[in-house]
């Protein structure tokens, strides 16, 4: 039922996190099973189906934040037979578990990419390339995320329509998180942006720290307000709403899948790597998929269409395997060439800056020898309460403004996470492994501050104007695509990450946290020494050094009108010359959204089933508003 591997690496984190000791482990895993599951979350797991059919309706390729969803949707349609195929598992008891979100990373749960280095960025990871974590898991990386759920701004969608993208304005992209969503917090439940009864559901962690309820004040002190950052407005500061429910994480696959696990038109195959989309030549038709499961080589055939819902570096790695891809790059890897479109180019990703920390004289942050295991484990197994509810440490989120960004304010073009966790042994290990950070940094860095009271915030650029690209290694579709995020090569993205370090700064320094001692660490990083810290040199050395991927990576199967030469989808996700192939996830969005990726990316799903529907005159329920 538990794999070793994610058990080992899981169990770490709560160990690290929580102060448990070895001897809790069956505990934990016991209760986890009897009380969580039996008691409190009823809905059985989807099924895992042997034999598949020959044929079916429709094929969708990726179970994660997108698939998952475009399945349960099409699957409405009783008459329609649906296959979803996941190259991963099913979840475990261990990633229901929000505080141990970091601990997934580098299991069989995930592909385990890194980026190619560029001597611009990651400097203080080793070999200078940094890790990029993505599902590969039934319900993909919202099984591995912080379970924030961030909608985007309204002008990002606006822009994407003004792209061409007709059907993608605001208005129509709010329809589909209201369809989505079941908001569970009490004072948004009369607001006109949030919906109750969607598969989804939004909450608060049900525990947090003294900090972030300072951090928010802060904000306000700074002139900004404290605000639902997915309502009117965006710029603000707020206590984080995420995708759990009841305290556990709400993955695409328990929201969507898990209540129609008995339809008889869905099946469900997991462990199904998918390694080509199977196209006929003299139609220019996509006619299905080849897959690999438990080591044997299968197709499967789609009579209406195959959908591409993988993500941004598996889609693309599967649309060039399958020879839909730029031609220089197919024939230069002797792929045959059947549609040359831009796959793979327009990467954009959300960089970070790690290892912005402030250490405090109280007793507030997430200490591991504060707490006692036993009781603070069974809180969260009986009661779904405690520390280990918080959204994979980060508590609070904010979105402000440089001096860069537009002068209405209305835009924001910095998010900051603000998380109020100490480091113990246990759990810098761990911190080295996900980040792939050096031993001198972490030495450097972390060490002197582990088993201390101490909070950070990690401030991300919004709006990045540089762009990377994915490309295969070889025709082999078993080896990682290479990956090149491109960070910084618009000096533009450091000049305003900067900006956004010294606001997290001047945030640590307001009135409120004085109650704390709270205060910066001073220590400088190794290969920044020379330079005199807190000045924008030794902030964009660090920012080099440090950098980290908020795990959002977009864009690489564009959405564009038929006019744009870059463009890899038409607004209705059809892939441009081939008939009978959709991508619908988080590499058609034209223009990264301003904030955490995965709400947008369930947004997408919801409105692409729709649009399957519609094309299929199955919409029965339809209003021209939202075409």
């Amino acid at each position: 039922m538990l794999s070793t591997i994610v058990v080992t690496s899981a169990l770490k984190g709560a160990i690290g996190l929580v102060g448990t000791g070895l001897w809790l482990v069956p505990l934990l895993i016991a209760g986890l099973s009897y009380y969580h599951y039996d008691q409190l979350d009823p809905e059985s797991r989807p099924i895992n189906r042997y034999p598949l059919d020959r044929e079916y309706d429709f094929v969708v390729v990726g179970g994660g934040s997108a698939g998952a969803v475009v399945a349960s949707r099409l699957s409405e349609i009783g008459h329609w037979r649906i296959l979803l195929l996941e190259a991963g598992p099913d979840e475990n008891e261990i990633t229901d578990v929000p505080s141990l979100a970091a601990y997934l990373q580098l299991t069989k749960l995930d592909w385990k990419y890194k980026t190619e280095p560029t001597g611009r960025a990651c400097l203080g990871m080793k070999g200078g390339r940094c890790n990029w974590p993505r599902g590969k898991v039934l319900g993909g990386s919202s099984v591995l995320n912080y379970m924030l759920y961030v909608r985007g701004n309204r002008m990002d969608y606006e822009h994407w329509e003004a792209l061409g993208n007709k059907g993608w304005g605001y208005e129509q992209a709010l329809h589909y998180f209201k369809k989505s969503e079941d908001n569970r917090n009490p004072y948004l439940a009369r607001s006109p942006y949030h919906g109750t009864g969607g598969y989804l559901t939004v909450q608060e962690s049900p525990w947090r720290t003294p900090l972030v309820v300072a951090f928010v004040q802060a904000g306000v002190e700074m002139g900004y307000e404290n605000r639902d950052i997915n309502g009117e407005h965006q710029t603000g500061f707020m206590i984080a709403q995420g995708t759990i429910r009841r305290g556990s994480r709400c993955s695409t696959a328990k929201a969507f899948l898990r209540p129609v696990r008995l339809r008889k038109n869905l099946h469900t195959a997991m462990n199904a790597h998918v390694t080509r989309i199977v196209v006929d030549r003299g139609t220019m038709r996509a006619t299905g998929v080849e897959f690999t499961r438990d080591g044997r080589k299968q197709t499967v055939r789609a009579r209406k269409e195959v959908v591409l819902s993988a993500g941004s570096i598996n889609s693309a790695q599967l649309l060039m395997l399958s020879g839909i891809g730029p031609r220089e790059h197919l024939e230069e890897l002797n792929v045959p060439v059947i549609r040359d479109l831009r796959v793979g180019d327009n990467l954009q990703d959300h960089v970070g800056m790690a290892g912005l920390t402030f250490l405090v004289d109280k007793p507030v942050a997430i200490v591991q020898s504060r707490f006692q295991a036993a009781p603070m484990t069974m809180q969260y197994v009986v009661n779904g309460r405690g520390p280990m509810t918080t959204l994979g440490g980060v508590e609070g989120y904010a979105f402000v403004n440089t001096k860069f960004a537009n002068e209405t304010g209305a835009h924001p073009d910095i998010q900051f996470h603000m998380a109020p966790a100490s480091i113990n042994s246990d759990a810098g290990v761990q911190v080295r492994k996900v980040l792939g950070i050096t031993d001198e940094l972490y030495d450097t860095v972390y060490r002197p501050i582990a088993n201390r009271d101490a909070w950070t915030i990690i401030p991300l650029l919004l709006r990045p104007r540089s762009r990377g690209t994915v490309r295969l290694q070889s025709s082999n579709p078993f080896q990682s695509p290479k990956i090149d995020a491109n960070y910084f090569d618009d000096p533009r993205d450091m000049t305003t990450l900067v900006e956004g370090a010294k606001i997290a700064v001047k945030v640590s320094q307001a009135r409120v946290f004085r109650q704390f001692g709270s205060r910066i660490h001073r220590t400088k990083i190794p290969g920044c020494k020379h330079l005199k810290f807190g000045s924008d040199k030794y902030w964009e050395c660090h920012i080099r050094h440090i950098s980290m991927t908020i795990y959002h990576p977009v864009g690489t199967a564009k959405m564009g009108p038929a006019d744009d030469p870059t463009a890899v989808v038409d607004p209705r996700l059809r892939v441009y010359g081939v008939k009978g192939l959709r991508v619908i996830d988080a590499s058609i969005m034209p223009t990264i959204t301003s904030g955490n990726t995965n709400a947008p990316v369930i947004m997408i799903a919801e409105k692409g089933a729709d649009l399957i529907k519609q094309d299929w005159n199955e919409f029965k329920i339809y209003s021209s508003t939202f075409q």
